[in-house]
Protein backbone atom coordinates (compact mmCIF):
# COMPACT_ATOMS: atom_id res chain seq x y z
CA UNK A 1 0.00 0.00 0.00
CA UNK A 2 1.29 3.44 -0.89
CA UNK A 3 1.73 6.02 1.85
CA UNK A 4 1.28 9.55 0.39
CA UNK A 5 -2.10 10.92 1.42
CA UNK A 6 -4.16 13.81 0.10
CA UNK A 7 -4.90 16.26 2.92
CA UNK A 8 -8.58 16.36 1.89
CA UNK A 9 -9.51 12.78 1.13
CA UNK A 10 -10.53 9.58 2.89
CA UNK A 11 -8.80 6.32 2.01
CA UNK A 12 -10.46 3.05 3.04
CA UNK A 13 -8.84 -0.13 1.78
CA UNK A 14 -10.54 -2.91 3.66
CA UNK A 15 -10.55 -6.70 3.47
CA UNK A 16 -12.61 -8.57 6.02
CA UNK A 17 -13.59 -12.22 5.59
CA UNK A 18 -16.42 -13.97 7.42
CA UNK A 19 -18.14 -17.29 6.80
CA UNK A 20 -20.32 -16.69 3.75
CA UNK A 21 -19.35 -13.03 3.29
CA UNK A 22 -16.25 -11.07 2.33
CA UNK A 23 -15.81 -7.29 2.36
CA UNK A 24 -13.21 -6.22 -0.19
CA UNK A 25 -13.22 -2.50 -1.02
CA UNK A 26 -10.68 0.10 -2.11
CA UNK A 27 -12.20 3.54 -1.63
CA UNK A 28 -10.87 7.05 -2.15
CA UNK A 29 -13.61 9.37 -0.92
CA UNK A 30 -13.84 13.18 -0.84
CA UNK A 31 -12.54 14.68 2.40
CA UNK A 32 -15.49 17.07 2.58
CA UNK A 33 -19.23 16.85 2.05
CA UNK A 34 -21.47 13.80 2.31
CA UNK A 35 -20.60 10.42 0.80
CA UNK A 36 -23.32 7.76 0.77
CA UNK A 37 -22.72 4.02 0.92
CA UNK A 38 -25.77 2.62 -0.85
CA UNK A 39 -26.97 -0.86 -1.66
CA UNK A 40 -29.31 -3.66 -0.60
CA UNK A 41 -29.38 -5.14 2.88
CA UNK A 42 -26.42 -7.43 3.48
CA UNK A 43 -24.18 -5.82 0.86
CA UNK A 44 -21.58 -4.70 3.43
CA UNK A 45 -22.43 -1.02 4.02
CA UNK A 46 -22.50 -1.21 7.83
CA UNK A 47 -19.50 -3.57 7.94
CA UNK A 48 -17.53 -1.03 5.90
CA UNK A 49 -18.56 1.76 8.28
CA UNK A 50 -17.60 -0.29 11.34
CA UNK A 51 -14.21 -1.12 9.82
CA UNK A 52 -13.54 2.58 9.18
CA UNK A 53 -14.42 3.24 12.84
CA UNK A 54 -12.18 0.41 14.03
CA UNK A 55 -15.09 -1.46 15.60
CA UNK A 56 -14.19 -4.36 13.31
CA UNK A 57 -10.65 -4.91 12.11
CA UNK A 58 -10.02 -5.35 8.41
CA UNK A 59 -6.97 -7.51 7.63
CA UNK A 60 -5.28 -6.16 5.63
CA UNK A 61 -6.56 -2.63 5.96
CA UNK A 62 -5.73 1.02 5.55
CA UNK A 63 -7.82 3.94 6.81
CA UNK A 64 -6.59 7.51 6.35
CA UNK A 65 -8.84 10.50 7.11
CA UNK A 66 -7.63 13.82 5.74
CA UNK A 67 -3.95 12.80 6.11
CA UNK A 68 -4.48 11.30 9.61
CA UNK A 69 -3.58 7.59 9.58
CA UNK A 70 -5.95 5.44 11.63
CA UNK A 71 -4.87 2.09 10.23
CA UNK A 72 -2.06 0.99 7.94
CA UNK A 73 -1.16 -2.67 8.25
CA UNK A 74 1.92 -2.33 6.04
CA UNK A 75 3.33 0.22 8.51
CA UNK A 76 1.93 -1.64 11.55
CA UNK A 77 -0.27 1.30 12.51
CA UNK A 78 -3.49 0.61 14.38
CA UNK A 79 -5.41 3.29 16.22
CA UNK A 80 -8.26 1.88 18.34
CA UNK A 81 -11.72 3.36 18.07
CA UNK A 82 -11.46 5.55 21.16
CA UNK A 83 -8.38 7.24 19.68
CA UNK A 84 -10.01 7.93 16.31
CA UNK A 85 -11.49 11.39 16.05
CA UNK A 86 -14.91 10.30 14.85
CA UNK A 87 -18.56 10.70 15.64
CA UNK A 88 -20.90 7.75 15.12
CA UNK A 89 -24.69 7.95 14.82
CA UNK A 90 -26.45 4.58 14.86
CA UNK A 91 -29.91 3.51 13.67
CA UNK A 92 -31.16 3.83 17.24
CA UNK A 93 -30.28 6.98 19.18
CA UNK A 94 -28.83 5.01 22.17
CA UNK A 95 -28.99 7.96 24.54
CA UNK A 96 -28.27 7.71 28.27
CA UNK A 97 -31.74 7.62 29.81
CA UNK A 98 -30.50 8.79 33.21
CA UNK A 99 -29.10 12.02 31.73
CA UNK A 100 -30.90 15.04 30.35
CA UNK A 101 -30.42 16.08 26.73
CA UNK A 102 -27.84 18.59 27.93
CA UNK A 103 -26.10 15.86 29.94
CA UNK A 104 -25.97 13.54 26.94
CA UNK A 105 -24.36 16.22 24.80
CA UNK A 106 -21.96 17.19 27.58
CA UNK A 107 -20.85 13.57 27.72
CA UNK A 108 -19.73 13.83 24.11
CA UNK A 109 -18.08 17.17 24.77
CA UNK A 110 -15.99 15.69 27.60
CA UNK A 111 -14.35 13.25 25.17
CA UNK A 112 -12.52 16.11 23.45
CA UNK A 113 -9.87 18.28 25.13
CA UNK A 114 -10.78 21.97 25.12
CA UNK A 115 -7.84 22.80 22.84
CA UNK A 116 -9.15 20.40 20.15
CA UNK A 117 -12.79 21.49 20.16
CA UNK A 118 -13.89 22.83 16.79
CA UNK A 119 -17.65 22.57 17.20
CA UNK A 120 -19.04 24.74 19.97
CA UNK A 121 -21.84 23.31 22.10
CA UNK A 122 -24.21 26.15 21.24
CA UNK A 123 -23.41 25.67 17.53
CA UNK A 124 -24.38 21.98 17.62
CA UNK A 125 -27.54 22.80 19.59
CA UNK A 126 -28.54 25.54 17.14
CA UNK A 127 -27.81 23.48 14.01
CA UNK A 128 -30.05 20.67 15.26
CA UNK A 129 -32.75 22.85 16.76
CA UNK A 130 -32.73 21.25 20.20
CA UNK A 131 -32.34 24.32 22.43
CA UNK A 132 -35.79 23.84 23.94
CA UNK A 133 -35.06 20.19 24.77
CA UNK A 134 -31.93 20.58 26.91
CA UNK A 135 -33.62 19.87 30.26
CA UNK A 136 -35.69 16.91 29.08
CA UNK A 137 -34.79 13.27 29.49
CA UNK A 138 -34.72 10.92 26.46
CA UNK A 139 -37.94 9.18 27.51
CA UNK A 140 -39.84 12.43 26.91
CA UNK A 141 -38.57 12.86 23.33
CA UNK A 142 -40.01 11.79 20.00
CA UNK A 143 -37.99 9.51 17.74
CA UNK A 144 -36.93 12.43 15.56
CA UNK A 145 -35.89 14.49 18.58
CA UNK A 146 -33.86 11.59 19.96
CA UNK A 147 -31.95 11.25 16.68
CA UNK A 148 -31.22 14.98 16.58
CA UNK A 149 -29.82 14.76 20.12
CA UNK A 150 -27.69 11.77 19.10
CA UNK A 151 -26.31 13.81 16.20
CA UNK A 152 -25.54 16.74 18.50
CA UNK A 153 -23.72 14.40 20.90
CA UNK A 154 -21.63 13.04 18.03
CA UNK A 155 -20.81 16.56 16.84
CA UNK A 156 -19.82 17.64 20.35
CA UNK A 157 -16.68 15.51 20.04
CA UNK A 158 -15.49 17.80 17.17
CA UNK A 159 -14.87 14.75 14.96
CA UNK A 160 -12.66 14.71 11.90
CA UNK A 161 -15.21 12.31 10.39
CA UNK A 162 -18.91 11.74 11.09
CA UNK A 163 -20.25 8.23 10.42
CA UNK A 164 -24.02 7.77 10.15
CA UNK A 165 -25.53 4.29 9.93
CA UNK A 166 -29.13 4.40 8.67
CA UNK A 167 -29.97 7.25 11.10
CA UNK A 168 -33.52 7.62 9.75
CA UNK A 169 -34.47 3.97 9.23
CA UNK A 170 -36.30 3.64 12.57
CA UNK A 171 -38.42 6.75 11.96
CA UNK A 172 -41.79 7.07 10.26
CA UNK A 173 -42.28 9.38 7.27
CA UNK A 174 -43.29 12.37 9.41
CA UNK A 175 -40.26 12.07 11.70
CA UNK A 176 -37.94 11.62 8.69
CA UNK A 177 -39.31 14.84 7.21
CA UNK A 178 -38.65 16.52 10.56
CA UNK A 179 -34.99 15.44 10.73
CA UNK A 180 -33.98 15.84 7.08
CA UNK A 181 -33.61 19.66 7.09
CA UNK A 182 -31.22 19.38 10.06
CA UNK A 183 -29.08 16.91 8.14
CA UNK A 184 -28.97 19.49 5.36
CA UNK A 185 -27.71 22.03 7.90
CA UNK A 186 -24.86 19.79 9.01
CA UNK A 187 -23.14 19.35 5.69
CA UNK A 188 -23.87 22.93 4.63
CA UNK A 189 -22.58 24.66 7.77
CA UNK A 190 -19.87 22.34 9.11
CA UNK A 191 -16.60 21.40 7.43
CA UNK A 192 -16.80 17.79 8.65
CA UNK A 193 -16.90 14.96 6.10
CA UNK A 194 -19.79 12.54 6.51
CA UNK A 195 -20.04 8.89 5.43
CA UNK A 196 -23.74 8.08 5.37
CA UNK A 197 -25.11 4.54 5.10
CA UNK A 198 -28.59 4.12 3.67
CA UNK A 199 -30.76 1.86 1.55
CA UNK A 200 -33.24 4.72 0.88
CA UNK A 201 -32.41 6.36 -2.44
CA UNK A 202 -34.47 9.47 -1.64
CA UNK A 203 -32.21 10.20 1.35
CA UNK A 204 -29.07 9.68 -0.72
CA UNK A 205 -30.35 11.85 -3.56
CA UNK A 206 -31.10 14.73 -1.21
CA UNK A 207 -28.02 14.60 1.01
CA UNK A 208 -25.06 13.03 -0.78
CA UNK A 209 -22.88 14.60 -3.45
CA UNK A 210 -20.73 11.48 -3.72
CA UNK A 211 -21.99 7.92 -3.77
CA UNK A 212 -20.64 4.39 -3.52
CA UNK A 213 -22.89 1.64 -4.88
CA UNK A 214 -22.13 -1.62 -3.07
CA UNK A 215 -23.11 -5.18 -3.83
CA UNK A 216 -22.02 -8.43 -2.13
CA UNK A 217 -19.16 -6.78 -0.22
CA UNK A 218 -17.66 -5.02 -3.23
CA UNK A 219 -17.93 -1.66 -4.96
CA UNK A 220 -20.02 -1.81 -8.10
CA UNK A 221 -19.73 1.88 -8.97
CA UNK A 222 -18.54 5.13 -7.39
CA UNK A 223 -18.86 8.79 -8.32
CA UNK A 224 -21.08 11.86 -8.18
CA UNK A 225 -24.58 10.99 -7.03
CA UNK A 226 -26.28 12.75 -9.95
CA UNK A 227 -24.15 10.75 -12.39
CA UNK A 228 -24.64 7.31 -10.84
CA UNK A 229 -28.40 7.45 -10.40
CA UNK A 230 -28.93 8.27 -14.10
CA UNK A 231 -26.62 5.60 -15.55
CA UNK A 232 -28.78 3.20 -17.53
CA UNK A 233 -26.33 0.33 -16.94
CA UNK A 234 -26.90 0.45 -13.17
CA UNK A 235 -29.97 -0.73 -11.22
CA UNK A 236 -30.47 2.77 -9.75
CA UNK A 237 -31.98 3.87 -13.09
CA UNK A 238 -34.60 1.14 -13.04
CA UNK A 239 -38.18 0.89 -11.87
CA UNK A 240 -40.53 3.28 -10.16
CA UNK A 241 -37.85 4.79 -7.89
CA UNK A 242 -35.59 5.96 -10.74
CA UNK A 243 -34.93 9.68 -10.38
CA UNK A 244 -32.72 12.62 -11.30
CA UNK A 245 -30.85 15.03 -9.02
CA UNK A 246 -30.61 18.61 -10.26
CA UNK A 247 -28.61 21.37 -8.58
CA UNK A 248 -29.54 24.94 -9.35
CA UNK A 249 -29.85 28.51 -8.10
CA UNK A 250 -33.05 30.22 -6.98
CA UNK A 251 -33.82 33.20 -9.21
CA UNK A 252 -37.21 34.20 -7.75
CA UNK A 253 -40.01 33.18 -5.41
CA UNK A 254 -43.68 34.05 -5.86
CA UNK A 255 -45.09 34.22 -2.33
CA UNK A 256 -48.69 34.43 -3.59
CA UNK A 257 -48.60 31.22 -5.64
CA UNK A 258 -45.80 29.60 -3.60
CA UNK A 259 -43.83 28.98 -6.79
CA UNK A 260 -40.03 29.09 -6.84
CA UNK A 261 -38.01 29.48 -10.04
CA UNK A 262 -34.67 27.68 -10.18
CA UNK A 263 -32.04 28.15 -12.88
CA UNK A 264 -29.92 25.15 -13.90
CA UNK A 265 -27.89 24.04 -16.90
CA UNK A 266 -30.98 23.07 -18.89
CA UNK A 267 -32.94 26.29 -18.33
CA UNK A 268 -35.40 27.11 -15.55
CA UNK A 269 -37.55 24.86 -13.38
CA UNK A 270 -40.67 26.04 -11.58
CA UNK A 271 -41.69 24.16 -8.45
CA UNK A 272 -44.19 24.52 -5.65
CA UNK A 273 -42.32 25.62 -2.53
CA UNK A 274 -44.30 26.80 0.52
CA UNK A 275 -41.07 27.93 2.19
CA UNK A 276 -39.80 31.29 0.98
CA UNK A 277 -36.57 31.13 -1.03
CA UNK A 278 -34.12 33.95 -1.59
CA UNK A 279 -32.56 34.70 -4.98
CA UNK A 280 -29.06 33.25 -5.09
CA UNK A 281 -29.83 30.31 -2.79
CA UNK A 282 -28.38 27.03 -4.00
CA UNK A 283 -30.94 24.27 -4.07
CA UNK A 284 -30.87 20.53 -4.71
CA UNK A 285 -33.91 19.05 -6.43
CA UNK A 286 -35.13 15.52 -7.07
CA UNK A 287 -37.28 14.56 -10.01
CA UNK A 288 -38.68 11.07 -10.48
CA UNK A 289 -38.47 9.60 -13.97
CA UNK A 290 -42.15 8.60 -13.87
CA UNK A 291 -43.08 12.30 -13.60
CA UNK A 292 -41.35 13.30 -16.84
CA UNK A 293 -43.33 12.96 -20.09
CA UNK A 294 -42.11 13.67 -23.62
CA UNK A 295 -43.59 15.57 -26.56
CA UNK A 296 -42.47 16.68 -30.00
CA UNK A 297 -44.44 19.93 -30.00
CA UNK A 298 -45.19 22.46 -27.29
CA UNK A 299 -48.76 22.20 -25.96
CA UNK A 300 -51.01 25.19 -26.66
CA UNK A 301 -52.61 25.15 -23.22
CA UNK A 302 -51.49 23.05 -20.28
CA UNK A 303 -51.39 22.97 -16.48
CA UNK A 304 -47.81 21.69 -16.62
CA UNK A 305 -45.43 24.46 -15.52
CA UNK A 306 -42.24 23.11 -17.10
CA UNK A 307 -41.78 22.35 -20.79
CA UNK A 308 -38.05 22.17 -21.53
CA UNK A 309 -36.09 21.31 -24.68
CA UNK A 310 -33.92 18.20 -24.47
CA UNK A 311 -32.06 15.70 -26.62
CA UNK A 312 -32.37 11.95 -26.23
CA UNK A 313 -28.96 10.67 -25.05
CA UNK A 314 -29.78 6.98 -24.60
CA UNK A 315 -32.63 4.62 -23.85
CA UNK A 316 -33.05 1.17 -22.38
CA UNK A 317 -35.93 -1.21 -21.79
CA UNK A 318 -36.98 -0.84 -18.17
CA UNK A 319 -39.60 -3.57 -18.01
CA UNK A 320 -41.99 -5.17 -20.51
CA UNK A 321 -43.83 -2.31 -22.19
CA UNK A 322 -41.77 0.47 -20.54
CA UNK A 323 -38.58 2.30 -21.48
CA UNK A 324 -36.17 4.50 -19.54
CA UNK A 325 -34.98 7.45 -21.58
CA UNK A 326 -31.89 9.47 -20.63
CA UNK A 327 -32.18 13.09 -21.74
CA UNK A 328 -29.51 15.74 -22.14
CA UNK A 329 -30.70 19.17 -20.95
CA UNK A 330 -27.83 21.59 -21.40
CA UNK A 331 -25.34 19.06 -20.02
CA UNK A 332 -27.67 17.91 -17.22
CA UNK A 333 -28.85 14.30 -17.50
CA UNK A 334 -32.54 13.75 -16.77
CA UNK A 335 -34.47 10.46 -16.82
CA UNK A 336 -37.94 9.95 -18.29
CA UNK A 337 -39.90 6.72 -17.92
CA UNK A 338 -42.36 6.20 -20.77
CA UNK A 339 -44.34 3.38 -22.35
CA UNK A 340 -43.03 1.41 -25.28
CA UNK A 341 -46.06 2.56 -27.29
CA UNK A 342 -45.15 6.21 -26.68
CA UNK A 343 -41.50 5.60 -27.54
CA UNK A 344 -42.54 4.04 -30.85
CA UNK A 345 -45.13 6.71 -31.67
CA UNK A 346 -42.67 9.56 -31.01
CA UNK A 347 -39.76 7.82 -32.73
CA UNK A 348 -37.60 8.09 -29.62
CA UNK A 349 -33.96 7.40 -30.49
CA UNK A 350 -30.55 8.81 -29.52
CA UNK A 351 -30.06 12.31 -30.91
CA UNK A 352 -33.77 13.09 -31.28
CA UNK A 353 -34.93 16.53 -30.10
CA UNK A 354 -37.88 16.41 -27.70
CA UNK A 355 -39.68 18.51 -25.11
CA UNK A 356 -39.68 17.28 -21.51
CA UNK A 357 -42.88 18.07 -19.60
CA UNK A 358 -42.63 18.25 -15.83
CA UNK A 359 -45.32 19.19 -13.32
CA UNK A 360 -44.32 21.85 -10.81
CA UNK A 361 -45.67 19.71 -7.96
CA UNK A 362 -43.46 16.80 -9.08
CA UNK A 363 -40.18 18.65 -8.44
CA UNK A 364 -39.18 18.14 -4.80
CA UNK A 365 -36.47 19.61 -2.58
Amino acid sequence: MDTPHDARSITARLYLARPGFTLDVDLRLPGRGVTALFGPSGCGKTTCLRAIAGLERAKPGQVVVNAEVWQDDTAQVWRPTHRRSLGYVFQEASLFDHLTVGGNIAYGLQRTPATQRKVALDQAVALLGIGALMDRRPGALSGGERQRVAMARALATSPRLLLMDEPLSALDAARKAEVMPYLDNLHRDLDIPVVYVSHAIEEVARLAHHMVLMDAGQVRAEGRTEDLITRLDLPLARGDAAATVIEGTVTSHDARDHVTTVAFGGGELLLVSPAARSPGDRIRLRLQARDVSLALEAPASTSILNVLPATVAALSEDSPGQWMVALDMGGVRVLARITQRSATALGIAPGKAVLAQIKGIAVVN
